[in-house]
């Protein structure tokens, strides 16, 4: 009879504590369910590639909806617009096929990746990097890392995230920097004195054809300022993440990722691999020019991938940088009071093991060590902790995306097998 009571005692506590456990779990979705559809709601208004001037210019001249990019659409239009019109004229001129040396438009590596790769590529990732972007920002909410008292001003750091976005002066600010660059490559390709299907002889000197008129006027312009608008709203999303780092977050030292529960943020530079690689491509396609005239050493070529993805890298990693103040004041509370409970616990045990404890006096209400819960393992784990929510592995696509155009440049004058060595020690850096 007693071990009968005793079993239904211990089975009435353990449904007990499986009810405790539903209820806190039904509390704390209930809440998450809240802030979702409340403040998580304007959390989830963070969508990047919308507003600002070009979009508005867009979709008032009906090339994109509010809940349609068209992006294919679009991509062909600018695509057509910036690489198929100069086309058009070169083949009138004449100037669209020949040999290497008279530089025909076709035979452009440069015109191939500045005005059909990069451009279409700036159209076509749009929708990607900002649903993926969005999806990041709400896990903060649905983990949840966001302490509640953190949500409202989560929700005023998009706020004013968005007035950043929608900035006519940031816009206007590329567009300066697009026609700055551009006049840079008109006076280049005038002082070059060199004849190809952007310049020709006049009875004054040098002069533009109309193919590289076009150029100058529309598509160089409108390659650097979608460069210049992107990498503008990167630094958007790297203040954001600045504002939200400075919040109260629920972070934990023990958590499986290693970093806090971040790691998941620290998979955002990849939503940039598209970008990346299309200006690796105008990078490779520059090198491979210049390895084909034999301007370029082999050595001075391995520095320049080696620069290229350090610099892509740092680009991207730099809003991560925001994360390390919080995770390392994380580890260091949570070693400090791992390492506090250990002493207690530990010389606890050392008192019934050895009777007395051999440094200092005794303590004067001594408690069993099985009272003090023994914290090493999360001493440990605490120790493991990456103060930098990104990993080498996370890395790996954004990383073969600004190689793999500089591998294939340098393809063309160098053993294939002695490119696949750089970028392997690169990679493993």
């Amino acid at each position: 009879m007693r071990a009968d009571f005793h079993c239904i005692a211990s089975n009435k506590i353990e449904e007990g504590r499986a009810e405790n456990q539903q209820v806190e779990v039904l509390r704390t979705n209930s809440w998450v369910d809240r802030i979702m559809a409340n403040e998580g709601g304007r959390i989830g208004e963070f969508l990047l590639a919308h507003g600002g001037p070009f979009y508005d210019l867009q979709r008032q001249l009906g090339l994109l909806r509010e809940n349609a990019f068209r992006a294919g659409s679009r991509a062909l239009l600018f695509v057509g617009l910036a690489w198929g019109v100069p086309l058009i004229l070169s083949l009138i001129d004449g100037n669209a096929f020949g040999q290497a040396s008279d530089k025909p438009y076709l035979l452009e590596l440069g015109v191939w990746a500045r005005f059909l790769v990069a451009v279409g590529l700036f159209m076509l990732m749009e929708r990607q990097v900002e649903e993926r972007l969005r999806e990041l920002l709400l896990e903060l909410v649905r983990a949840p890392l966001l302490a509640p008292g953190s949500i409202e001003a989560a929700a005023k750091a998009v706020t004013r995230a968005l007035k950043r976005r929608d900035a006519r002066l940031a816009e206007a600010i590329c567009l300066a920097i697009a026609i700055l660059a551009t006049i840079a490559t008109y006076f280049r390709l005038l002082d070059g004195e060199t004849l190809s299907w952007a310049v020709r002889v006049s009875p004054d000197g040098y002069a533009l054809t109309l193919a590289g008129l076009w150029c100058v006027v529309v598509s160089n312009p409108l390659f650097w300022f979608l460069v210049m608008r992107w990498l503008w709203r990167l630094f958007v999303w790297a203040k954001l993440l600045h504002d939200l780092a400075a919040l109260e977050l629920r972070l934990v030292a023990t958590h499986p990722d290693g970093q806090g529960g971040l790691a998941f943020i620290g998979q955002y530079p990849n939503v940039y691999a598209t970008f990346v690689f299309a200006l690796s491509c105008v990078l490779g396609a520059a090198l491979a020019q210049e390895l084909i005239a034999g301007d370029l050493a082999p050595a001075t070529y391995g520095y320049v991938m080696g620069g290229w993805l350090l610099f892509v890298l740092m680009l991207l990693a730099w809003p991560l940088l925001a994360f390390r103040k919080p995770l390392a004041d994380l580890k260091e509370r949570t070693l400090l009071t791992c390492s506090a409970q250990a002493t207690r616990h530990h010389r606890a045990a050392e008192r019934e093991l050895l009777g007395k404890n051999i440094s200092a006096a005794e303590d004067a209400e001594p408690v069993a060590a099985s009272e003090i819960p023994d914290p090493s393992k999360i001493y440990e784990t605490a120790g493991k902790l990456s103060v930098f929510p990104v990993s080498r592995t996370a890395l790996l696509p954004v990383s073969a995306a600004a190689l793999l155009p500089l591998v294939a440049a340098g393809a063309t004058q160098l053993p294939i097998k002695e490119l696949l060595k750089v970028v392997k020690r690169l990679l493993l850096l």
